[in-house]
């Protein structure tokens, strides 16, 4: 994925709340933790199964099939079964819009 590309504007992304957006061919949640952003693979580490309808708690994300959770900044899992990190990407504001960049 080469520079950034556009997903939201900032004020359809209000704190506590995630879109999902195909950017390049990728699943990608883009989610708004107390006003920070935070960008990643739409998919779980550990079987691949879908993250976005997980539980969201600080900067964590809970995998809603077996509960793995993801540390949001840096992507590694906070607990079995998962012990891979999550694919993350670069994610940032722009006048006005929220945008998603390559992977970190």
């Amino acid at each position: 994925m080469s520079g950034f590309v556009t997903v939201a504007a900032v004020e359809d992304l209000p704190p506590g709340e995630r879109i999902i957006a195909e950017v390049n061919g990728t699943w990608i949640i883009i989610l708004n933790v107390d006003g920070e952003y935070f960008a990643v693979e739409d998919l779980c580490s550990h079987e691949e199964y879908t993250l976005s309808e997980g539980q969201l708690d600080g900067f964590s994300l809970e995998c809603p099939k077996h509960g793995a959770c993801f540390d949001l900044r840096h992507g590694n899992p906070l607990c079995p079964p998962a012990i891979t990190a999550i694919k993350r990407f670069a994610v940032r504001v722009e006048g006005g819009d929220v945008q998603v960049g390559g992977r970190l």
